[in-house]
């Protein structure tokens, strides 16, 4: 693959990632959208639908994910890097969503900040800003 072919593709990738965010209102059900934009450590929880947010925080983070792993092999055309990132993703899920669904089950207006905190893992793709660089020293070294 070229450069140029290289820097495009991962400009649409980054774009994706970008629209997901800009779009996410229109896009995904989560009432916490709203309610952490507002002064969230003073008001009370908003009323959910709990299957319905886990379904659509869920979509959200397995698009990030596979736009992120698509980013990662892009970057470094190596199918054993994409595999263990996979399996980063994987795990990083199902721990974080049990995280996710303790603080959506269990409100309490002290735990605001850390959920608020948490639950960016899931909706955004943070995970794949720690990889890239870890990848990328792991490459220099090696």
């Amino acid at each position: 693959m070229n450069n140029l072919t290289k820097y495009t593709l991962l400009l649409v990738l980054f774009g994706l990632l970008v629209l997901i965010r800009v779009f996410e209102n229109e896009l995904f059900y989560d009432p916490y959208l709203v309610f952490f934009q507002n002064d969230y450590l003073y008001i009370d929880n908003p009323r959910r639908e709990v299957f319905k947010l886990t379904m659509f925080t869920s979509l959200r983070y397995f698009l990030n994910t596979a736009i992120s792993l698509a980013i990662l092999y892009v970057v470094f055309k190596d199918k054993s890097i994409i595999k263990f990132s996979g399996l980063i993703y994987g795990i990083s899920f199902v721990i974080l969503i049990f995280i996710y669904l303790y603080f959506v089950v269990n409100p309490k207006q002290e735990q605001y900040y850390l959920f608020f905190n948490m639950r960016r893992f899931l909706i955004q793709p943070i995970i794949l800003l720690v990889l890239l660089p870890a990848f990328y020293y792991y490459r220099l070294k090696h």
